[in-house]
């Protein structure tokens, strides 16, 4: 049996594991989540987040050194860029206009009682400063990811211009590539029984009272998240790359399930790589430079679910936006995916941001925040799969430019 048939069938188990557990009395839940799903889930997850920063390090050094001309590497940085801007807007409108149609916080009884206290992101203009690191070595212990990036890209254009002065050193940078995707290979047999743990975790601890009462919430943001993969990222694979949308997600389709259970971008990043590159096609030194970038600043799932719960909060409240509003909501989590990178619980914090722009109460946050592991999930895999839509439309733009060259 291969692994993703493997990983489906525990992730299916792991659902349904854990709408079980939800009938469990939660003294007995809690032991059976602190003795055994617990400790399986997080030895997976410390097992791949043991390779991200070596990972990120490494591939991104030989990418940038593969690219070679700095302004080629312009190019593609400023295309992937703007491209996770534009996924980033078309989430957003998909997520407010799905919460119009559906209108979640319609439907049910909340307690508007609950609080929340919001962390500050921090200015944008510090995130930019910050990127460029005082000590690598430190950024590098703290998996600071944007900071790692330009280290490595620093030191990949380095290697690019000198060439066959540091040709061993290049040499050991692809050994201990090699080493990694071993690695990473290694890990990716313990995948199943880790995917089934989280899931099954999340689901029992989160309850099935808890997911009642918000089950439209639930389910606009669902339907989103499926609508923006299905279109968006179908549309670009189609008329971006020219290559068949079913085609990519059925290649990427092990990664996505490996997200989903990890409900982490960059815990996923090292199987991501790998599934883009050996299924897809994905040229190595473009998919370790965009993928590691997409993992740190690019979140349509999180966008879709600050738009879905922005509206949702507004119709709890009964706090109506404007077409002003609704336009200022998009323009501040577009550019607060970028702000925000790096930042722990960027979600949340970015949620708290738009609230603030348009003049909702942060307290709302304390509705959605219960099952809000269960959807990021979800999020992740649609957050890993758009990584992974950009670097395989510039590998096949990259590809019919080396053909057209080659023939001329």
């Amino acid at each position: 049996m291969s692994l993703t048939k493997k990983i489906m069938i525990a992730l299916v188990l792991g659902v349904f594991a854990g709408i079980i557990l939800t009938f469990v009395p939660d003294k007995a839940f809690s032991m059976l989540d602190t003795y055994l799903l617990g400790p399986v889930g997080q030895i997976f997850l410390n097992l791949i987040m043991m390779l991200v920063v070596p990972l990120v390090f490494v591939s991104i050094t030989l990418g940038t050194a593969g690219l070679g001309d700095p302004s080629k590497l312009g190019k593609i940085g400023i295309y992937t860029v703007t491209f996770f801007l534009i996924t980033t807007a078309c989430a957003l409108i998909i997520g407010i206009g799905l919460g119009y149609i559906l209108q979640p916080g319609k439907e049910g009884v909340f307690n508007t009682d609950q609080s929340y206290e919001a962390t500050e992101a921090p200015p944008i203009m510090e995130t930019i400063i910050n990127i460029i690191p005082e000590n690598p070595i430190a950024s590098m212990a703290t998996g600071d990811m944007l900071q790692i990036i330009a280290f490595a890209i620093f030191i990949g254009v380095a290697l690019a211009f000198l060439g066959e002065k540091t040709a061993g050193i290049h040499r050991l940078f692809e050994q201990a590539n090699e080493i990694l995707n071993w690695l990473v290979m290694l890990v990716m047999k313990t995948a199943p029984y880790g995917a089934f743990a989280l899931v099954a975790s999340a689901i029992g601890d989160a309850g099935l009272d808890a997911i009642g009462s918000m089950a439209m919430y639930m389910i606009t943001v669902v339907l989103s998240l499926i609508v923006h993969g299905a279109v968006v990222y179908s549309l670009a694979i189609w008329w971006l790359g020219k290559a068949n949308p079913l085609k990519f997600y059925k290649g990427f389709f092990p990664a996505m399930s490996v997200g989903f259970s990890t409900s982490s971008s960059n815990a996923t990043l090292p199987i991501s790589m790998k599934t883009a590159q050996e299924n897809l096609g994905v040229k190595k030194e473009i998919s370790s430079f965009v993928q590691p970038l997409g993992a740190t600043i690019n979140m349509d799932g999180t966008g879709i679910m600050q738009a879905v719960a922005t509206v949702f909060i507004s119709q709890v409240y009964a706090l109506p936006l404007s077409a002003t509003d609704l336009l200022l909501v998009i323009l501040t989590a577009t550019l607060a995916s970028v702000g925000t990178a790096g930042v722990p619980g960027v979600g949340m914090i970015m949620l708290a941001m738009v609230l603030g722009q348009v003049g909702l109460p942060v307290e709302g946050i304390a509705l959605i925040i219960g099952i809000d592991r269960i959807l990021d999930m979800l999020r992740t895999s649609l957050n890993i799969t758009g990584d992974a839509v950009c670097a395989y439309i510039i590998s096949e733009k990259e590809r019919r430019k080396e053909e057209k060259t080659a023939k001329a």
